[in-house]
């Protein structure tokens, strides 16, 4: 996969022991790279980096804050990466309506710490740059969001990607442009589901906490509709982008959209109606509606993915489902090594695609 690009590579990954970091590194050691992992500890109990042994299975994990420059040059220095994948970062909505500071400091200055410390370090070739389907500013319109519509946001969380974004340009055309420079690409996301993600204020995690407790599934915005995706699949993205940049380098450093295909486009309502009825058990309710404001529609076009990378997705919002609900089955049910299992997901899909 990957044209092997992969093999033997060093890796950086910032946020590795979140939940997209860890099925990222463990894809990025089936294919061959000596990943570097660089996060703040786990936040959520249980996590999947700590119940799979994650950084047993990975080349170097450094427990850090990428607002700590001085730990987070030292550590890229001693890794010497050939290509960073940057994820770290404070990812909630709803909690940057009471954390606006710390969503700020981490996403907006967190990520130009990475940005500069890539830049001294000479091994560096490649950068992708994560962010968000929410970066762009929302008019609510029953259209994909193209990749130079207008940066926004609402709320805290999505704006800081929005500056994310635009300061993202700004570093490119600033201080990229040699030849002896790495090549960076932002790629932004949908809502991503898929096994072990416990975040508070996420739709699937909620529904899987309602059913192993027994409880009722409380859904704030039934109606919300949001471009919902595996795991894989953004992921099979950022690594198509990361050999790109890797072989064809600054011909792809630009931004990119990594959604489903628009049947996957759903409700909040028909997600939590599909899983429970996938997992054979739970009972979705409408909750109250929150106070703060969530937007009611968010759509990608994934366009130029497909014609410029050649990528596209292999899963439906359907099958999306039934790989979590597995994974979880199997994780509450302790019947199977995790770690194993996760790797045979990344398998089955890998499979899909090549």
């Amino acid at each position: 996969m990957y044209n092997e690009i992969y093999k033997n590579k060093k890796v950086f990954i910032t946020g590795h022991t979140g939940f997209k970091g860890s099925w990222l590194a463990i894809w990025l050691t089936q294919l061959g790279a000596k990943v570097c992992g660089y996060s703040l500890e786990p936040n959520t109990k249980p996590s999947m980096f700590n119940e799979l042994n994650i950084s047993g299975k990975i080349e170097k994990s450094v427990i850090g804050d990428i607002l700590d420059t001085e730990k987070l040059e030292k550590t890229m220095r001693e890794c010497k990466p050939d290509i960073i994948f940057h994820l770290a970062a404070q990812p909630l909505v709803r909690l940057s309506y009471s954390e606006p500071v710390l969503t700020y400091q981490t996403n907006v200055i967190g990520t130009l710490n990475v940005l500069e410390t890539a830049r001294k370090t000479p091994s560096v070739k490649a950068f992708v740059n994560v962010t968000t389907d929410k970066c762009y500013e929302n008019k609510e319109v029953k259209r994909g969001y193209k990749e130079d519509d207008p940066m926004g946001g609402y709320d805290m969380y999505s704006s800081s990607k929005g500056c994310v974004e635009i300061m993202s340009s700004s570093y490119r055309r600033s201080f990229l442009q040699k030849e002896n420079t790495y090549a960076m690409a932002t790629a932004r996301a949908g809502n991503v589901i898929g096994g072990g993600d416990w975040a508070l204020d996420r739709l699937i995690p909620d529904c899987i906490r309602g059913i192993n407790k027994g409880i009722d599934i409380e859904i704030r915005n039934p109606i919300a509709v949001r471009p919902w995706q595996h795991v894989l699949e953004p992921l099979s993205g950022y690594l198509l982008l990361g050999e790109k940049l890797l072989t064809d380098g600054k011909k792809y450093a630009d931004g990119f959209n990594f959604g489903p295909n628009e049947e996957s486009i759903l409700t909040v309502a028909e997600v939590a109606k599909q899983l429970t009825e996938i997992y054979g058990k739970g009972k979705v309710v409408i909750g109250e509606k929150s106070p703060l404001h969530e937007a009611g529609l968010l759509m990608l076009n994934i366009e130029k993915a497909k014609k410029v990378l050649g990528w596209q997705p292999a899963y439906t919002a359907n099958e999306a489902l039934q790989k979590t609900v597995e994974w979880y089955r199997h994780f509450y049910n302790k019947d199977i090594d995790m770690y194993e299992f996760t790797c045979r997901q990344i398998d089955e899909y890998a499979g899909r695609i090549v």
